[in-house]
């Protein structure tokens, strides 16, 4: 997190300085080719900042370039004034381009930290299926899982309880990601869990009972349904493994 904090700063100087460094630059050629021409350059340094930097930071860039691409490459040179159509219309282009182009890198952004996230969820389900397969140890298991839940849905802890179902009258989480405190069900992808109440996780396997997850939430955890569901596959895990090693029935 500290990375990409100085990383996002480092961009919002970028998105401020760099137009004006690269405007200055262009100086000596105003007269030697045509603005628009300098216009696709200084466009480059938008894009360089959105895709290094975050909304803030390509905003600040296409808000610097139109500013300083006005100033110093429009007539009148040195001046915040356009005499020119055609100039202005460059500058508005300019801004309008630079900000779409922040919007999409936000979004592709957006897009990769989802990719990524369900890509370690899966592995931890692969790694929770290997370790089954291979006839591992139950209770190792049960730990790894427990630490997946913990950072899965935002808990404060979780713990495993072989046997029990109901104890306490926690709220439950179901096998469709819904979950229910007594007779009231919690809309599926609105405030998930309910506030001061444990959470329960059933775990089944070979068609027997074999006990629970009592999870503790962090306080403000709204885990997504997909999260949710992720959850529930790893409870199966674990009743695969029970299953194979002591079932455990009501008790």
């Amino acid at each position: 997190m500290p990375g990409h904090l100085t990383r996002d700063r480092l961009a919002v100087l970028a998105g401020v300085a760099a137009p004006l460094a690269l405007a200055a630059v262009l100086v000596p050629f105003q007269a030697s080719f045509p603005n628009t021409d300098a216009a696709l350059a200084m466009l480059l340094v938008v894009v360089a900042v959105a895709a290094n930097g975050d909304r803030l930071a390509g905003t600040l860039a296409a808000v610097s370039t139109a500013v300083w691409f006005d100033f110093f490459l429009t007539r009148p040179y040195e001046r915040f004034t356009i005499t020119r159509r055609t100039d202005i219309e460059t500058t508005v282009l300019l801004l309008v381009i630079g900000v779409a182009v922040t919007e999409i890198a936000v979004w592709g952004r957006r897009h990769y930290a989802i990719a990524s996230r369900r890509a370690g969820y899966l592995d931890g389900i692969n790694n929770a299926a290997r370790a089954v397969a291979a006839g591992g140890s139950a209770p190792a298991l049960i730990d790894q899982v427990s630490g997946q839940l913990v950072r899965l849905l935002s808990l404060g802890s979780c713990v495993f309880q072989y046997g029990v179902a109901g104890l306490g009258r926690p709220a439950r989480l179901h096998r469709d990601g819904s979950v229910t405190l007594g007779q009231l069900r919690w809309a599926v992808d609105g405030e998930v869990f309910p506030p001061d109440a444990d959470v329960e996780l059933l775990v089944e396997g070979g068609g027997i009972f074999q006990g629970r997850f009592l999870m503790t939430p962090a306080p403000g955890a709204r885990p997504a349904l997909e999260r949710r569901l992720l959850a529930v596959a790893f409870a199966d895990q674990v009743g695969s493994a029970l299953a194979s090693s002591h079932p455990v029935g009501h008790g």
